[in-house]
């Protein structure tokens, strides 16, 4: 039977009450799941709430002025009845009274006009059956004058009314007047009443509160209507605007979000609200589209690093805890012929167990990275050389499940590091077996970092103790920061003048370059021993000066004859006059005596300057002015120019700046030229003829880095084909016997000591015009001598 049942209900289908509850099932689901039904579901309670609150407010209010309104009428009411019964009750008009009281309390809304007197007996009444009956003063209306002793005269309004239900249970409102004594009652025409007596009696009126109570009744109606009318169109109003501006830009929003959940493709929101829903829209479109992007950008950097994955150069593979293949890369693949779950021991190397020292096995057993070389054999014979690495692989419990290990084949690079430590090793037996002290200095500090042998043997140090030693201190002057100027400016130091470990100086010859270095960038510095060649140029220098001094002798006699001629004349002339007992007036053996001082001055001048000149010069160089120096050689020169009859012309410019030089080297390098030109002029004036101009023209002036010195002649000139050798060394044009050929190539030397340059211009007609170019002293350049650097 139950089962027909079922079957029989089954196909009837489910009943109107499950119906009912399906319904508000899904209806409780869609309000919970909602937003603008729960905003629509409180903002309309919230309203309702306020609205009624709003008339109830409005309603009490509606009611205390109804009965703030009936109040005073009521008074006013009573107190029109008092004056109107005044005159009644003063002329002792009972029956008038009555009939005054009884009209007034038959309209609709008096229930009862009571007069009492002071006893409580009802005197007047709208209800005749009252008249002559005593009230307890004490109860009802009376009370409230007569709970004191004595009575309270006066009341205010509020303390005179009173409501309460009749026997029908209707409101209605009460309210006492007293009936004062006043001049007219107790004067004539009554007397009745004695002066002092305030009250004389009580009107009590009882008013039926129906008719306020049904008006208020009916407002009350009529404003919960209107409230439950505006709150109804405020909310549908509010669910309205809630449905525009919120509802269906936040379903839009919904949608966008779900495409872009979805990776679907996205246009963007067109939100034209200016509103924060609207910014909210557009925050919501250009997160979309900066979400696709990122997305695409995702999605090609997944399928770039699978592309890395399958094409990186070296071979790639996933391995579980037996070891066997769970993924790998294309040339894994292409270059072992493995199968996925194969060992990964039996795919690289054909072997039947795990390698020893495995570092998959022992990732697998500490969870971390592990590196190591390995060397295999090929299928050729071959040996390789791989660079294996492995790194653990997590699930997302955080637990160790698989291996990535990446192998590198190195067979290549070792092989290029074998050939690198190879020709590393060359290339040190070469830095060490140059015959040049190398040193390599830290661009910093100029420390001494690394030097070759040769270093070692020149400076007499070991190769410790030459290592982390400033290549500074190696100088031997005090005064350390040109070098260190010029060192960072990789300019050449040609003479610098060193300190070896034992206290000797030596010379060298500094270069300095750039190089790269393990870890940093160096400085390669070479210094070359030149002190046996600066002693050879010395040697070939000073005899230079004696070959000078010998074509000089005759001249330096003949300046030397002029002196001692007048010493003599004096002195033969002083015996004369001793030996005949002259007296020499003693003006004139003054005017003698300073002759002879004069003349002995001049002489030792000469000498001094023939011996200052001959002598071997220091390689000490400091401020000198050039003008100076070439004044002093050609105070030396002069008599060999006059006895050839060859005019000199000189022109140094005032107040020169100082040139770094040493004055004796320079004053033999204006001693070469100046011999060259005298011989130049005397050759083209025996060719040419008596007519020949015979002429020399010194010229010193200042220049913007330079001080520049010009001596020229009339000579032949230089022919154009030779023009380019005369400054080497041992050529020259002279006769045999004549010359050395070394003047011009010494002098072309000390020039370029000092930084300067020389240079031969061939003026056709005007004979050869040698120019030197000495830079001029710096402020930065010091004013102390010191050993010569450049």
């Amino acid at each position: 039977m139950k089962t027909r049942a079922s079957r029989k209900a089954a196909r009837q289908g489910p009943s109107p009450l499950d119906r009912f509850a399906q319904a508000s099932g899904g209806l409780l689901t869609r309000i919970r799941c909602s937003l603008i039904t729960k905003l629509a579901i409180v903002s309309g309670a919230a309203l309702m709430f306020f609205f009624f609150l709003w008339s109830s407010i409005n309603m009490e209010a509606m009611e205390a002025l109804s009965m703030e309104n009936t109040v005073s009428d009521i008074d006013r009411l009573g107190t029109t009845i008092i004056l109107g019964l005044h005159d009644s009750m003063l002329t002792y008009a009972p029956d008038a009274t009555q009939e005054i009281v009884r009209n007034i309390g038959s309209q609709r809304a008096i229930r009862s006009i009571r007069v009492y007197n002071k006893r409580g007996e009802i005197k007047y009444s709208n209800q005749t059956t009252e008249i002559g009956a005593v009230t307890d003063i004490k109860q009802e209306a009376c009370y409230v004058c007569h709970r004191l002793e004595p009575p309270l005269s006066r009341l205010d309004i509020k303390q005179r009314t009173r409501v309460f239900a009749d026997a029908t249970e209707q409101q209605c409102l009460g309210i006492i007047f007293p009936i004062r004594n006043d001049v007219s009652c107790s004067g004539d025409p009554c007397h009745v009443h004695p002066p002092g007596k305030q009250i004389l009696g009580l009107l009590d009126m009882v008013v039926s509160l129906e008719g306020p109570q049904a008006n208020l009744a009916r407002f009350g109606r009529i404003n919960f209507l209107m409230a439950l009318a505006i709150a109804g169109a405020l909310f549908l109003i509010l669910f309205l605007c809630l449905h525009l501006l919120v509802n269906r830009p936040v379903r839009r929003m919904m949608r966008a979000t779900r495409a872009i959940a979805r990776g679907e493709e996205f246009q963007g929101l067109d939100m034209r609200q200016c509103d924060e829903m609207g910014e909210l829209g557009r925050a919501i479109g250009a997160m979309g589209r900066e979400v696709l992007s990122k997305q695409a950008e995702l999605a090609r950097q997944m399928k770039r690093y699978q592309d890395l994955f399958e094409h990186v150069p070296c071979t790639i593979t996933v391995q579980d805890r037996d070891l066997r293949l769970v993924s790998y890369n294309q040339l894994f693949a292409g270059e072992f012929h493995a199968r996925p779950g194969e060992y990964c021991y039996k795919a690289y190397k054909g072997l039947d167990a795990p390698c020893p020292n495995c570092p998959v096995i022992r990732t697998f057993e500490d969870n971390l990275p592990h590196a190591t070389e390995e060397v295999t054999t090929a299928k050729d014979g071959s040996k390789r050389s791989f660079f294996v690495s492995t790194a653990p692989m997590t699930d997302a419990a955080g637990n160790v499940n698989a291996v990535m290990e990446i192998s590198l084949d190195i067979t290549d690079s070792k092989f290029l590091e074998e050939e690198l430590e190879r020709s590393r090793r060359k290339y040190l037996a070469i830095f060490s077996c140059i015959p040049t002290a190398l040193f390599v200095l830290d661009r910093e500090t100029l420390t001494i970092v690394e030097c070759n042998q040769k270093a070692k043997e020149v400076y007499g140090y070991e190769q410790g103790e030459l290592l982390g030693k400033s290549f500074l201190d190696l100088f031997a002057d005090r005064d350390r920061s040109g070098y260190e100027r010029r060192i960072r400016e990789q300019s050449a130091i040609d003479r610098a003048r060193h300190a070896k470990k034992d206290g000797e100086s030596i010379y060298v010859s500094v270069r300095v370059s750039t190089a790269a270095f393990p870890g940093s960038q160096v400085y390669l510095v070479s210094a070359t021993d030149i002190t046996r060649r600066l002693e050879t140029e010395q040697q070939l220098i000073q005899a230079g000066k004696m070959a000078t001094l010998g074509e000089m002798a005759t001249s330096v006699a003949h300046e030397l004859n002029q002196p001692m001629t007048v010493i003599q004349t004096i002195s033969d002339y002083l015996l004369r006059k001793t030996r005949g007992d002259g007296a020499v007036p003693r003006e004139l053996f003054q005017e003698m005596a300073e002759g002879i001082g004069k003349h002995i001055a001049r002489a030792t001048r000469i000498i001094n300057h023939m011996r200052e000149f001959g002598r071997k010069s220091e390689l000490v160089v400091e401020p000198v002015d050039l003008g100076e120096v070439l004044s002093r050689t050609l105070e030396l020169f002069t008599q060999q120019l006059k006895v050839r009859n060859i005019g000199v012309t000189c022109d140094i410019a005032p107040d020169l700046p100082k040139v770094l030089a040493e004055g004796n080297r320079l004053e033999q390098v204006f001693m070469n030229l100046l011999l060259n030109a005298r011989d130049a002029v005397e050759e083209h004036a025996a060719e040419a003829g008596p007519g020949a101009a015979k002429r020399v023209s010194l010229r010193v002036y200042a220049e913007d880095e330079a001080v520049t010195a010009e001596v020229a002649d009339t000579g032949g000139g230089i022919p154009p084909n030779i023009q380019d050798k005369v400054f080497e060394p041992f050529f020259t044009t002279k006769a045999v016997g004549k010359g050395t050929g070394l003047g011009l190539s010494i002098s072309y030397g000390i020039i370029t000591d000092y930084g300067g340059s020389i240079d031969v211009i061939n003026e056709p007609g005007q004979g050869a015009r040698f120019v030197i170019h000495l830079p001029r002293l710096r402020p930065e350049n010091g004013h102390t001598a010191r050993e010569l650097r450049a």
